[in-house]
C-alpha cells in the first residue's frame, strides 16, 4: 500500500491497483484525484471536500463516493452518487476494507452548529479522524494522520491524541492554514514530546504503509 499526502487534510492511498483518496479539498492538489477509484469524504467543509472538482473528475471517470448522509445537500449533482456511512460502518472502497468512526465534528465554538464528522480506518492500520480527535480503541493503529492545527483544536489536545491512539508513526494533517514559523513550532514539539515516529510530509510526498 501506498500514501501520498497531498495539501491539508488530503490523503491518496493506492494498494492493488486501486486508488482511494481522503478528502480532497479546496487546498488540495487536483492530481490527488487522478485515476480515483472511490472517495471518502470526512464531513462537508470545503477544506475536505471540494465539490467543484469532484464533479468535474466524476464526469470524466466515475467513481465511487462515501461520507456522512449530511453531505447530500450540498453536493449538488452528485448527490445521488453518495453512499451514506454512519459510524460503526464497515465497507470496501477501491478494493481495500474501510471502519467508520466517530460520527460528530470536534466543536469549534458553541455558538457554531456542531456538523457530522467520519473517521476513517482503512485495512485496519491507517487512520484519518476528519476533523476530530475521536480515539479508536478497538484497534491498534499503525500510521496516524494528525490533525495538527484548526479552529476547533490546539497543541495539548492534538498531543493527547496521538499519545492515547500511540501508532507507529504519525504523519501532520491539517496544517494548510499554517505558515513556516507555525510549522516549525509544531512539528518541534510534536518530535520532542511525542514517544512515535513524527513527520510533516511535504503536499506530494509518497510513503508505504
Amino acid at each position: 500500500m501506498r500514501l501520498t499526502k497531498y495539501g491539508h487534510s488530503c490523503v491518496r492511498v493506492e494498494h492493488d491497483g486501486g486508488v482511494l483518496v481522503i478528502d480532497p479539498g479546496v487546498f488540495s492538489e487536483p492530481e490527488a484525484l487522478d485515476g480515483v477509484d472511490a472517495v471518502l469524504i470526512t464531513h462537508e467543509h470545503p477544506d475536505h471536500v471540494n465539490v467543484p472538482a469532484l464533479a468535474e473528475r466524476h464526469e470524466d471517470r466515475p467513481f465511487a463516493l462515501y461520507g456522512p448522509a449530511s453531505l447530500a445537500s450540498m453536493l449538488d449533482g452528485l448527490a445521488d452518487v453518495l453512499a451514506p456511512v454512519e459510524a460503526g460502518a464497515e465497507f470496501t472502497a477501491a478494493g481495500v476494507p474501510v471502519r467508520a468512526y466517530g460520527g460528530r465534528h470536534a466543536v469549534i465554538h458553541p455558538d457554531i452548529p456542531v456538523i457530522d464528522n467520519l473517521a476513517y480506518l482503512v485495512d485496519d492500520r491507517v487512520y484519518h479522524p476528519g476533523d476530530s480527535l475521536v480515539v479508536p480503541d478497538d484497534v491498534r493503529v499503525d500510521t496516524l494522520f494528525l490533525p495538527i492545527h484548526a479552529p476547533w483544536t490546539k497543541f495539548s489536545e492534538s498531543l493527547d491524541f496521538l499519545r492515547a491512539v500511540a501508532p507507529r508513526r504519525a504523519y501532520a494533517l491539517h496544517d494548510g492554514l499554517l505558515n513556516d514559523n507555525g510549522l516549525s513550532v509544531l512539528n518541534n514539539n510534536f518530535t520532542r514530546l511525542a514517544d512515535v515516529d513524527y513527520r510533516r510530509l511535504e503536499p506530494g510526498t509518497r510513503v508505504d504503509a
